[in-house]
């Protein structure tokens, strides 16, 4: 009998260090994963997720993917509890599993906040590469957590001609954090500060990303410019006017979405948006089966919930460099 391989274990700080030197990879990572999925190289089970909480949508999710030509199966344990900031806890963390599908072997066994973290600001920096507008000059904040700094340094790779961000929380404090570790990660951006006044952070912004944790409508249709394009990123963020507004909705899965709690499932259950009024999948835009923005008018409004196949991608790059740069550390369950 054959010893089974030794299993890495990755932490967050292991994944930092992958991502220390840029993240130009993660785009790559979401865009490579999605062309699998249009060529029918991934899996896809149901996600399931059970709320504990429906005030404040505390939620533990098991969500499985696989990406068949690889030969590898991931599966991700991940707890959402949008209030914990409030007790100095991170909103989001877990537990990501790897295993190959040669031998069945757990091949890594990684956190997955950090990784979540990454996945959610790559695919949001994914959908503004096809559906902001090019000459995106400003992008405008409601929250200014982790979330939204990641996104703001991801979707800076694939908009560099951003030069002013506006930033928006429920507290000063973290306005000033944000802007005092992202000024020293962009320099060339100016950077305004909005305290709690969100229509200030988002009404002459080119790019809005609402990053909160709670679970309101903070954002107005009447505040969006024309031409703008927003990143709706966990799940009530929005009045129900701002996706009646957009001249496209993109989802990374309609299917998915219109299962869970974002703005626009409540819409959908409520009877208020139907199927047709989804123009289509992020996946959709970016093999080119359909088209992007068209209109530098056009207001377009993106919402993700998480696909599986998107975690089990950077699952693999990880390990792959945490593999060829010594970071991690082995064990045998044996």
């Amino acid at each position: 009998m054959k010893n089974v391989p030794e299993t890495l274990l990755i932490s967050a700080e292991d994944q930092k260090r992958i991502f220390s030197t840029g993240y130009t990879d993660a785009i790559q990572v979401v865009e490579e994963g999605l062309a699998k999925r249009v060529r029918g190289e991934v899996l896809l089970p149901d996600k399931i997720s059970v709320v504990f909480d429906e005030d404040t949508q505390n939620r533990i999710n098991c969500m499985p993917g696989a990406l068949l030509g690889d030969k590898l199966y991931g599966v991700k344990w991940v707890a959402v509890f949008p209030e914990n900031p409030k007790f100095g806890y991170r909103n989001v963390t877990g537990t990501m599993i790897l295993s190959d599908l040669d031998y069945g072997h757990t091949l890594s066994i990684m956190d997955a906040g950090y990784l979540t973290e990454i996945r959610t600001s790559a695919v949001g920096a994914m959908a503004a590469k096809y559906l902001s507008r090019k000459d995106s000059e400003s992008i405008g904040f409601i929250g200014a957590g982790q979330q939204a700094r990641r996104h703001l340094d991801l979707v800076k790779v694939v908009r560099p001609g951003l030069k002013k961000c506006y930033v928006s929380s429920r507290t000063e404090k973290t306005v000033t954090a944000f802007i005092e570790e992202e000024r020293m990660l962009h320099p060339d951006m100016e950077f305004i500060a909005c305290g709690n006044d969100y229509e200030a952070a988002v009404k002459n912004a080119d790019i809005i990303v609402t990053a909160i944790s709670g679970q309101e409508d903070v954002l107005k249709a009447r505040w969006i410019k024309k031409g703008a394009f927003y990143i709706h990123v966990a799940g009530w963020e929005d009045e129900y006017a701002v996706p009646k507004k957009a001249a496209k909705i993109v989802c990374d899965d309609w299917e998915c979405v219109k299962l869970r709690t974002q703005t626009i499932s409540r819409m959908y259950k409520e009877g208020l948006l139907k199927d047709e009024e989804i123009y289509g999948n992020l996946e959709e835009i970016v093999s080119g089966v359909k088209a992007g923005r068209e209109s530098d008018e056009e207001f377009i409004y993106f919402c993700s919930v998480g696909l599986a196949f998107i975690d089990v991608s950077f699952a693999k790059y990880v390990y792959k460099k945490c593999r060829e740069n010594g970071l991690g550390t082995e064990f045998n369950f044996s």
